[in-house]
């Protein structure tokens, strides 16, 4: 029988959450803010529960409830049938998160869900089942969704980070969940398996190093755990299980023979007590060194030339701290750059304003979260190695100007937060391809070379781009995406490019959003229209807007963000308003009545249309053919008359913003229509990494003036 299932995790980790649930054996994928819905079999569900290193906890959602007021919620929850998951000799505990008008505190709500469950059984005769707040047999999770509650069975019981080494903690120990989650976005799997060394210079109570071995040796993060909440439900199929500990063990046995050096110090001789302790609790006596040492003495001589070294530095709560912090900060950055050369480091911590004390930029940063608490992951990669070319080769020019653009626009990125930018676009003609940062990936188009390019030359310049790439960024290989951009017109503007491929999480605004770096000749996130979508923000407060071909709807996002009364995104394809969907899932947003999908031909849509909106974001294609649109599409020929029908729906005072990238494309005021005043604002709408070329985006605003 297949379920359908909800794993959590931390902000931050959806991605690599959704890659963990994909890989177990998880179906129909549906990432979305701090977890991921997915379907499976109960065997799916004890993979997850024994194998993710980064899910919070796995739950079963079995109803959707008014929560409104209090007597509709306790009458919904009186009559599930509690009885099919609970026995009346079992133990319950109930999770309630979220707060409403109706329920102001989350220990009233689960004492309401508690007592439903109670009547349940007493109006079915039974006797009732009791409360066991810390090893109950059933784990109720109550999720308050605005005036509705989701509610789900916890199949994990306890937390998942409770992986059962620790046995020994200290004070601020970080979760087990993210350390594995650091580890994964230091890149430690790749790195591992190329037989590198592991580092912790801070260790305290040993939680990085203990999860970089397991990781490494393929131990299971479940397989010391004492009890799942699934193995006490009634009708769970239990007869897996026992085999799927068996594998569990002897892929761990065979792993921590070939597990890599982990070095582990601390200048705490407590804390390293205990982190000996938990490795001993995690079967690791024998594969961690730990020893106590101060971070100016801390090197890697028996580890290898290559490695990780991590650190979860302290943060500072009491008075007096500070000169202490901004040193040992100081001297961590110099024994990371001198004491580990061609080491790959990473630092953990709260206190971002302490990184210039680290002497170094990040090639990478991650915005977490320690518990409540904003934590900054910076990356730092070790610089390259010089290479000298082989005799008779030309030095490779496409590496030194890739360099100069990334020196320039990597601190305009980070200073404005930006993780999503183009890096270089056919600045050298002989080198035509547009390169793209999403985060961690790279994404190069190739801009398809005219004939009278010898094909043998272009194929070896695009070598060189490659490899001028691959030394400067310093990215493994299956994290570079490559396309071809050819000339496209009609149908195969967006067609698929290959087979199906995991959606990556980005962040843009302080917003999430899907790309696929893979299968589209776009990724799903139009670079060029960052600060197109900013202004829409500012602009969307109280106003009702409508996004015409909306793609996967970023600017709904946008503007839902910035506080739209209401939005309409319309688009031909269901791929893309199913995308749009999940983009909007991502950020916290509903798609329903206030915030409508529909899939149309919008040429033909706003011809019917009697509403009226404030705000109006016109992208229309350039040219189309497509057999799904009644009729052909041609923007230089057609623009006068969608801007006439797009000013039917226009309210008094409305704003339509008409954005095109066709080349030749001139707008003629004789074709605006007369009572709209008309502004453009290209410049103002034109990334800094895109200023380079400017003549394919142009942008206007229209506000109607009657």
């Amino acid at each position: 029988m297949e379920y359908s299932f909800f794993a959590t995790t931390a902000t931050g980790f959806e991605p690599q959450l959704t890659e963990e649930v994909r890989a177990l054996g998880g179906t129909a994928l549906r990432p979305g803010l701090a977890g991921v819905a997915f379907n499976g079999s109960s065997l799916v569900a004890m993979r997850i529960c024994l194998w993710s290193r980064v899910a919070s906890r796995l739950l079963l959602p079995i109803a959707r409830v008014p929560a409104n007021a209090v007597e509709p919620f306790d009458a919904a929850l009186s009559q599930l049938p509690w009885e099919d998951h609970l026995s009346p000799e079992a133990t319950l505990a109930v999770d309630f998160v979220g707060t409403n008008a109706a329920f102001r505190n989350t220990h009233f709500g689960a004492l309401k869900v508690k007592d439903a469950v109670v009547d349940r059984f007493r109006a079915l005769g039974k006797p009732r089942p009791s409360v066991d707040t810390e090893r109950p047999d059933l784990r109720i999770h109550v999720r308050l969704q605005a005036d509705r509650a989701r509610i789900s069975l916890d199949l994990s019981g306890e937390g998942l980070h409770r992986r059962g080494w620790r046995v020994s903690p200290t004070e601020a120990n970080l979760k087990e969940t993210l350390a594995a989650g650091i580890l994964l976005l230091a890149g430690w799997p790749a790195v591992a398996a190329a037989g590198g060394g592991f580092a912790d210079p801070m260790c305290g109570s040993g939680t990085f190093p203990i999860e970089a071995a397991w990781m490494a040796a393929d131990v299971a993060p479940g397989l010391a755990r004492s009890a799942f909440g699934f193995q006490h439900l009634p009708w769970f199929d239990q007869q897996e299980w026992p085999a799927l500990l068996a594998e569990a063990r002897e892929r761990a046995q065979a792993g921590l023979l070939r597990l890599p050096p982990i070095l582990a110090w601390d200048v705490d001789p407590r804390a390293v007590n205990a982190a000996r302790k938990n490795g001993e609790a995690a079967g690791l006596s024998a594969c961690i060194h730990f020893e106590q040492r101060s971070v100016e003495h801390c090197t890697p001589v028996e580890a290898g030339p290559f490695g990780l070294v991590l650190a979860n530095p302290p943060y500072g709560v009491r008075q007096g701290e500070e000169d202490e912090l901004r040193f040992l900060y100081q001297k961590l950055g110099e024994q990371m750059r001198t004491g580990f050369p061609g080491w790959r480091s990473a630092v953990f911590t709260a206190r971002e304003d302490l990184l210039h004390n680290l002497g170094q930029r990040p090639a990478r940063e991650y915005l977490l979260y320690n518990g409540p608490l904003p934590c900054r992951l910076w990356i730092y990669d070790p610089k390259p190695l010089s290479v000298a070319a082989p005799a008779g080769t030309a030095p490779n020019h496409f590496a030194n100007r890739l360099q100069k653009n990334l020196k320039q626009l990597g601190a305009w990125a980070r200073r404005e937060g930006i993780e999503c930018f183009r890096v270089y676009d056919a600045d050298m003609p002989e080198y035509a391809a547009a390169i793209d940062l999403y985060g961690a990936w790279v994404h190069i188009q190739e801009y398809h070379a005219p004939k009278t390019v010898d094909p043998q030359k272009a194929e070896q310049r695009f070598a060189e781009l490659v490899a001028g790439v691959t030394q400067v960024l310093n990215v493994p290989a299956e994290r570079i995406c490559i396309k071809v951009r050819r000339p496209q017109s009609g149908a195969s503007q967006y067609e698929k490019q290959g087979d199906d491929q995991p959606l990556l999480a980005v962040t843009e605004g302080g917003l999430k959003f899907l790309v696929n770096l893979e299968d589209y000749l776009d990724s799903g996130l139009f670079l060029d229209q960052r600060l197109l979508r900013q202004h829409i923000r500012q602009l969307a407060r109280g106003r009702r807007f409508l996004n015409l071909f909306g793609y996967t709807g970023s600017a709904t996002v946008y503007a839902i963000a910035g506080g739209a009364y209401s939005t309409v995104l319309v688009d031909i394809s269901k791929t893309y308003l199913t995308w749009a969907e999940r983009n909007l899932t991502l950020n916290g947003y509903a798609p329903g009545p206030q915030h409508q999908l529909i899939q149309a031909d919008c040429l033909q849509w706003i011809q019917g249309q009697k509403s009226q909106f404030d705000l109006i974001f016109l992208a229309p294609p350039t040219f189309s053919n497509s057999k799904r649109m009644n009729e052909d599409w041609d923007i230089v020929r057609d623009y006068g008359a969608l801007l006439a029908r797009c000013r039917s729906l226009l309210a008094p005072s409305g704003i339509l913003i008409f954005l095109t990238h066709a080349r030749k494309f001139r707008l003629d005021p004789e074709r605006v229509p007369a009572d709209m005043r008309c502004t453009e604002i290209t410049a103002q709408t034109i990334p800094r990494d895109f200023q380079r070329k400017t003549a394919f985006h142009r942008a206007w605003e229209m506000q109607r003036i009657t």
